[in-house]
């Protein structure tokens, strides 16, 4: 596949192109507004075409279906009383109001909650993650997709028959049907849907690519192997090549577990967790994760620096055949229209349990953030209303 340097020349080649032809150069992402690492330029809503008092009917609709999950969060991650080997392994933090933001046309046009409170994502960890695999492929650390990852990270984790076909793609689409325990938890016990026994611990295995499953087992397999692939901690890559040039802020924080510390090149490191499903993830304030989503909305661009490729982000947004509603974790895609009747079937979202969610609507030059509501009917209630404050 086409490396991120292939790209780059296309868009040089386009320019001179453009200059011949016209005389001029191509609008510069410049003539878009990026926020500052410190600050968000706000605009009411009228002066981005929408109606305030929609976008007041939209916030108190949010702040009505707050989620009714404990504000301790280790209770609540101590309620899945169907999963065996449910034992909390990483950091947990209690968990903060229903929170939210709306950006339109790239400016800040509501907020409320605390937004600046860094608080757990759960499986919104998934999209940081996909992100620096992402990276990692545009460098050519990560040669083809479709690759072995036997390849790259020859370790006993796939080496066994079933293990050794596991591609970049499976785990990046969860389809890989990985078998095997990591960090003291056996994919199997990963949110079960049938009683446990010998048959069903010791099932043939799916051949990778063909069945998709959910499973935060594998989602820290890739996290692993990913590290191995940059020799440094995925927080530390993440931040030099993704956070630092968005200019997120300093306060967000990617926990692994307890027991989640491996040796690499004599040097110890954590490997990090995919979300929070046993303590632990990706912990940031929603201002960070609006950055984030404006990141995407811009297809990879942040003023003139291309963080994520083009080629990636289409790849994230192509749906898996075992799962057409699944890109790359954790792009939730719209092209059922399901889970967000609402909204365009071009947005997508980031998700995560609470719910967790950044929303991202390039048709309506929107991101949404929002956390700790409480279904997901609410959440497409909110996105309807915001979409509907439009006005023009």
């Amino acid at each position: 596949m086409t490396r991120r340097n292939h790209f780059l020349s296309g868009i040089i080649w386009l320019f001179a192109l453009t200059f011949l032809i016209t005389g001029t150069l191509p609008a510069q992402s410049s003539d878009i507004y990026y926020p500052s690492r410190f600050s968000w330029e706000k605009k009411a809503p009228e002066e981005v075409g929408m109606n305030a008092g929609a976008i007041e009917e939209a916030i108190e609709y949010a702040k009505a279906n707050e989620s009714t999950n404990p504000k301790d969060l280790s209770l609540h991650l101590n309620s899945r009383t169907g999963e065996p080997y449910n034992n909390i392994i990483g950091p947990v933090k209690e968990r903060g109001p229903m929170t939210g933001m709306i950006i339109k046309d790239g400016y800040l046009i509501a907020e409320w909650g605390e937004p600046h409170r860094v608080d757990m994502t759960f499986s919104v960890t998934k999209s940081f993650l996909s992100t620096i695999v992402g990276v990692a492929w545009d460098k050519g650390m990560i040669q083809n997709i479709d690759d072995k990852v036997q390849q790259y990270v020859p370790v006993q984790h796939f080496n066994s028959e079933h293990n050794a076909k596991i591609t970049w793609d499976h785990l990046l689409r969860q389809t890989s049907d990985w078998d095997g325990t990591l960090f003291g938890k056996p994919d199997w016990a990963d949110r079960p849907t049938e009683e446990i026994t010998p048959e069903v611990i010791n099932r043939k295995r799916n051949e990778p690519g063909s069945t998709w499953k959910y499973n935060d087992v594998r989602v820290n397999v890739l996290a692993l192997a990913a590290m191995k692939v940059w020799r440094k901690p995925l927080p530390t890559a993440l931040r030099e090549h993704v956070m630092d040039p968005i200019g997120a802020s300093n306060t967000w924080r990617w926990y692994g577990y307890e027991n989640s510390w491996v040796n690499i090149d004599g040097l110890r490191m954590q490997s990090v967790s995919g979300g929070g499903h046993w303590g632990g993830g990706m912990w940031l304030s929603a201002y960070d994760q609006a950055k984030f989503g404006y990141l995407f909305l811009r297809d990879g661009l942040w003023e003139n620096r291309q963080i994520i490729s083009r080629e990636w982000i289409d790849m994230a947004k192509t749906p898996t055949e075992a799962n057409q509603g699944y890109g790359f974790m954790n792009f939730f895609l719209n092209n059922d229209q399901e889970r967000m009747p609402s909204a365009p079937r071009s947005a997508y979202v980031f998700l995560g349990s609470g719910i967790n969610m950044v929303y991202i609507d390039k048709s309506n030059d929107l991101v949404i953030v929002g956390r700790w509501i409480s279904d997901y009917e609410a959440m497409d209630g909110i996105i309807k209303r915001v979409i509907g404050a439009i006005e023009n």
